[in-house]
């Protein structure tokens, strides 16, 4: 498993959030089989007010020259690589030439090239703003390349070469796009991955030694989770897959849930050496007692994991299948190594014993014990209030998600974003493909003024830059026809029309290759080409409801097919449709762990008292991220279904422990609850703080959802712990025999008494 560890590559495509099938996923992939990939632009952006000198307008084209020449870049357009449409009266065409193509030594050309560019309004809207002292560079990149790990070599040559440039003409640069995006996002990921590798085996150490004080404890739960790490890592590699930013969570996220196991197994090993001081006895009653239990609990917790393969998104199904395959992988390592090192270790000394003894954890466990027998009330009232208050804190939660939301706002990324935004209206694609059904549909006036009124309509929104379309183009055709006038940028009338095709159909293939860029072969379908903010789910849906009906009244649907798509959009739809799954994984997740709780305890009402206690953690953390202003987005909706999966474990870890002190104590309900807690109440109080910090180490992240995740899955748990070892036993005395039934015959989980196995000393 090393060696497959060692080939694990990490991913750097784009993964869609929509299944296949979907009509929005559907209609992008059309528009990427007719016009090609709308995510493979890197923007560069400066602001100056000096360009437009020799020096600095010299050094724009050595930057230029030197980045369409790095390997990886298939064009590159800036406000130097502006081609204009020539009129060519001798052979009846258009012919597209470079504004200029050389350095320039002559203050006079100089400035009729920058009158030149700033004639051409087709160019103007996409490389100015509007105060145009602010110029932005668009790199298209290899397709193949984006999806390999050599976009990162190419991606550092294209900024090492903007810095020089920067540097010479004393600009700031600013990057952004979806392919530079994803790949520092990737390398964040990448450092992160061996950072919380490195923190998670620190944290859970420190904390193991603080409650066991044994080297040795220390040193094989840590050889456990190692080894569960390199499955984990692995295992990724033989399923064919890569790591993103949710599988790069999987290696810490065993670490820290593999823990557990190993305390629960080390804790009731060090206990029933203490009680009969016999190794193997010791060995064998915590493997008969504690495996069952701790194999539900690991199997609850893959359980609420696997729900995400339910989501139809290959980003959540890989995450479900290793996650869930590997969190049993750890459980039987650790059943394995624990047990067999133990054996063959000598028997625990007294100092190793010590935290059984610790005076505050045993005070801890008699205020438990007291309050469940003798203060149920005061728990049932607070346990109200505590439901009342999260349930107006989960009227405030907002639902959302930017393409950018888990960056942190004084990241470079979320700056130079907000450069693009300010200035260009950002760098998120928008796209609208218009099919007429007709060949040459899309040249005819009437549709070129549809097209019209929608460009027009679409320039009220703030949301999105000014679209470049088929209508452009026409614009320019007239102008080129008038000899490059900027009067004359408007629609051709029927009659220029039939003057300005006469050339254009003369045109050579790479003055028609302008033109492949908005229609398609058959000059049946359009695309309107714009930029967008990047606006959260809520907005685009409002934004989408808006247009869309505005589109079919210009449009007839009868006649007219036009899709809104792009990235951006399949981004934001793919957001939506996975909370609303996520949350359809956590009701699974729910269902499929109260089966298993019923096959466990063969009593449904069981199943309902150990739901309840686990499902009010998750009320108060949903409380709370109304409270803070968390917003529900895939991030955080993870939380609820690993948060239940997980705290689920000591509801299974105390009612097994209490099922046996049943029929050990003659069904007194009072004396095994007390046991129970007495028992299991240490182990499930170091398990939830290993847990805690386990978990909150996330909140060290570069990204927004992760930080969120750590800290709200760590409170989520500690809230469960006080709930399964307060709320838990007092539901279990004020229902006494509503719940409890005398039928432990049918039982998963069994107590073995000393007299049911014979043991050499």
């Amino acid at each position: 498993m090393f060696n497959q560890a060692k080939k694990v590559l990490f991913s750097y495509e784009f993964i869609p959030l929509l299944p296949d099938n979907s009509e929005v996923y559907v209609e992008y992939q059309n528009f990427i089989n007719t016009f090609g990939q709308d995510g493979n632009v890197m923007c560069v952006g400066f602001k100056s007010d000096s360009l437009f000198t020799l020096s600095n307008y010299n050094s724009l084209i050595d930057l230029c020259d030197n980045l369409d020449k790095i390997y990886g870049v298939d064009k590159v357009l800036s406000v130097i690589q502006f081609e204009n449409l020539i009129k060519n009266e001798k052979k009846l065409k258009f012919d597209l030439l470079p504004v200029n193509k050389e350095k320039v030594y002559n203050i006079t050309k100089l400035d009729s090239i920058q009158n030149i560019v700033r004639s051409l309004p087709f160019y103007k809207k996409l490389f100015f703003n509007k105060d145009g002292n602010s110029y932005f560079i668009a790199l298209t990149l290899d397709k193949d390349l984006l999806d390999t790990e050599s976009r990162v070599k190419f991606i550092k040559e294209i900024e090492k070469n903007v810095s020089i440039f920067a540097n010479k003409i004393n600009v700031i640069p600013h990057y952004s796009g979806l392919p530079y995006i994803r790949t520092i996002t990737t390398l964040k990921t990448k450092k992160e991955v061996q950072f919380f590798i490195i923190l998670a085996f620190f944290t859970t150490a420190l904390i193991m030694f603080l409650f066991f004080r044994s080297f040795s404890a220390v040193f094989f739960s840590m050889i456990v989770v190692g080894i569960g790490v390199i499955w984990a890592i692995g295992t990724i590699h033989l399923l064919g897959f890569k790591i993103t930013f949710l599988t790069a969570l999987i290696p810490p996220l065993i670490i820290v849930i593999g823990i557990p196991n190993c305390v629960f197994l080390l804790n009731k090993y060090h206990l029933e050496c203490k009680l009969h001081g016999n190794k193997i006895k010791a060995i064998s009653r915590t493997i008969q007692k504690v495996g069952n239990a701790t194999f539900m609990t690991n199997a609850t917790t893959a359980a609420g994991f696997s729900t995400f393969i339910i989501t139809r998104t290959d980003l959540l199904v890989q995450f479900g299948i290793v996650a869930s395959i590997n969190i049993l992988v750890v459980f039987f390592i650790s059943l394995i190594i624990i047990p067999s090192v133990y054996i063959i270790l000598p028997i625990p000394k007294d100092k190793h014993l010590h935290h059984l003894k610790r005076k505050w954890i045993n005070n801890f466990t008699d205020w438990l014990e007291y309050s469940v027998i003798n203060k149920r009330k005061h728990i049932f009232v607070i346990t109200i209030s505590m439901i009342v208050f999260a349930i107006i804190g989960i009227t405030k939660i907002e639902t959302t998600g930017n393409i950018v939301d888990d960056i942190p706002k004084n990241d470079p990324i979320s700056i130079d974003l907000k450069f693009f935004e300010d200035n260009f209206v950002g760098v998120m694609p928008f796209e609208i493909m218009i099919n007429t059904n007709k060949n040459n549909g899309i040249t005819k006036s009437s549709t070129l003024k549809r097209i019209q009124k929608l460009e027009d309509i679409l320039s009220e929104y703030p949301e999105i830059s000014s679209t470049t379309s088929i209508l452009d183009l026409a614009k320019f055709t007239k102008q080129a026809f008038y000899n490059g006038n900027p009067k004359f940028y408007s629609l051709p009338s029927s009659q220029e029309k039939n003057f300005i095709m006469k050339y254009a159909r003369n045109s050579d293939n790479e003055s028609n290759d302008i033109f492949n860029r908005f229609a398609d072969s058959t000059l049946s379908i359009a695309r309107m080409s714009g930029r967008m903010k990047d606006i959260g789910t809520k907005q685009m849906k409002t934004l989408r409801d808006e247009i869309i009906p505005k589109i079919n009244e210009i449009f007839d649907p009868k006649k007219f097919k036009v899709s809104v798509t792009g990235t951006s959009l399949l981004f934001l739809e793919g957001t939506d449709y996975l909370v609303r799954n996520l949350f359809s994984s956590l009701f699974l997740a729910i269902a499929l762990i109260a089966v298993l709780m019923a096959w466990m305890f063969s009593s449904s009402r069981m199943v309902l008292v150990s739901l309840i206690p686990n499902l009010i953690p998750l009320i108060f953390t949903a409380s709370l991220m109304g409270y803070f202003g968390i917003s529900i987005k895939p991030s955080t909706v993870l939380v609820f279904s690993i948060a239940f999966g997980i705290s689920i474990d000591d509801s299974i870890h105390f009612l097994a422990k209490y099922r046996q002190e049943l029929k050990a104590n003659n069904w007194n309900i009072k004396k095994a609850i007390s046991i129970a807690i007495k028992e299991t109440g240490v182990s499930m109080f170091y398990t939830s703080i290993v847990l805690f910090f386990g978990f909150l180490i996330f909140v060290a992240s570069d990204f927004g959802g992760t930080i969120a995740l750590g800290f709200l899955v760590s409170v989520t748990l500690l809230f469960a712990m006080l709930t399964n070892l307060l709320l838990l036993p007092s539901l279990l005395l004020s229902l006494e025999k509503k719940v409890t039934k005398k039928k432990s015959e049918d039982q998963l989980i069994q107590i073995l008494d000393d007299d049911d196995l014979k043991y050499s000393k």
